[in-house]
């Protein structure tokens, strides 16, 4: 079964921009309690969309270039990436319904 993939400013492009799946990347900081909040649904969905797509958490404060990078204004933020471009965003604590909306427009194009 999939889960999430913690990634650093160093592992950015070889794991969301060269990556041959569609990537969900979870901005989040350990201080930050939507991010805690929504952290379970985000290993549910790692499972449910294993194969299909990769997700993966970044520490916006261990991270600060690649927040700045994405123009990351409020965490929890949830990038998604199709074909090393970004393809879509959800800013805040959002329900699973909201984030499989996202990911299966992104797995249908």
């Amino acid at each position: 079964m999939g889960s999430a993939v913690n990634i650093t400013t160093e592992s950015w492009d070889k794991e969301v921009i060269k990556s041959d799946l569609p990537v969900m990347v979870d901005f989040w900081a350990p201080w930050c309690g939507p991010c805690k909040m929504i952290a379970p649904t985000i290993e549910e969905l790692a499972g449910e969309y294993d194969g299909q797509l990769k997700v993966c958490k970044i520490n916006t404060d261990e991270n600060p270039e690649v927040s700045s990078q994405n123009q990351i204004m409020g965490i929890p933020s949830l990038l998604f990436f199709k074909d090393g471009k970004l393809f879509d965003k959800i800013v805040g604590a959002a329900s699973k319904k909201q984030f499989k909306e996202k990911i299966d427009a992104i797995l249908s194009k």
